[in-house]
């Protein structure tokens, strides 16, 4: 059958546990979300933690969750994601796992 649109996929949210700067934290992003931000770590040549990092550092929100839709928002409306952002899907083993 194929991929599922994007109309028939869960947009809940998915906590993930990432390391920054040495510190572990979380992030709740919907799917969509996190493949955006793949692929823009993939684009500019960064590694997903050094990406999340550099939006820590630079975050005007108390929340590392909101802060990082807000880059991709900013992102999109600049042009930086392409319609392939819709339908990139990155490897199962590149995905950081949920805790639990």
């Amino acid at each position: 059958m194929g991929q599922s649109s994007p109309l028939t996929r869960s947009h809940a949210t998915k906590k993930r546990s990432i390391v920054i700067n040495g510190h572990r934290t979380s992030v709740s992003l919907e799917d969509e979300f996190w493949d955006a931000l793949v692929m823009v770590a993939q684009a500019r040549r960064l590694t997903l933690i050094d990406l999340v990092g550099r939006i820590d550092d630079d975050r005007l929100t108390s929340n590392l969750s909101s802060s990082i839709r807000l880059f991709l928002f900013a992102e999109a409306r600049a042009g930086r994601l392409g319609p392939k952002t819709a339908e990139f899907r990155p490897p199962r083993s590149r995905r950081v796992s949920a805790p639990g």
